[in-house]
């Protein structure tokens, strides 16, 4: 019997939506997979500083509109390989919403060639011509629902299994 197997793109926007259920800030539950070819070499999520108080435990630390208590997703992922020796030039990042305009900058910054993104926020035109100018690609990844789906069964049979034993 032949099965289809998830494509590399949802596969990868897959992860950065677990990943984003480990943020800290429930304003916008956001995580990231760094890609070089077909393998993730980094993750991040939007969350305080290592140590400090989370947005979740004593509520937002608002300027201007904005939450500056967390670091972006992108960022933390972008410390991540810094922190480990990664080089992330010529890298893909698959983000659960389209990245701010600090964030797109260092991306490009970063050697980052594409960002694949889930949810449209805010696509700032600064950032769009940014992204434009560099030459970034940017697509919006959509999730087959057949793969969602696969998945969902697959939590359901585990479920079923788990009961089976008590």
């Amino acid at each position: 019997m032949s099965r289809n197997r998830i494509p590399w793109k949802q596969y990868f926007m897959m992860q950065a939506l677990v990943i984003s259920q480990r943020s800290t800030c429930d304003r916008a539950l956001v995580g990231s997979v760094l890609v070089k070819g077909d393998r993730m070499v980094a993750t991040g999520y939007n969350g305080s500083v290592s140590g400090q108080e989370h947005c979740d435990d004593v509520g937002h630390l608002m300027v201007d509109g904005h939450c500056i208590r967390t670091i972006h997703s992108e960022m933390n992922t972008l410390i991540q390989c810094a922190k480990d020796g990664i080089s992330t030039e010529n890298t893909e990042i698959y983000v659960t919403y389209f990245p701010c305009f600090n964030c797109a900058k260092c991306l490009v910054q970063a050697g980052v060639k594409k960002i694949n993104y889930f949810y449209d926020y805010h696509d700032d035109p600064l950032t769009l011509r940014l992204l434009h100018d560099k030459n970034i690609g940017l697509e919006q990844v959509k999730l087959e629902k057949k793969y969602v789906q696969d998945l969902e069964d697959q939590l359901n049979l585990a479920e079923a299994s788990n009961n089976d034993e008590t």
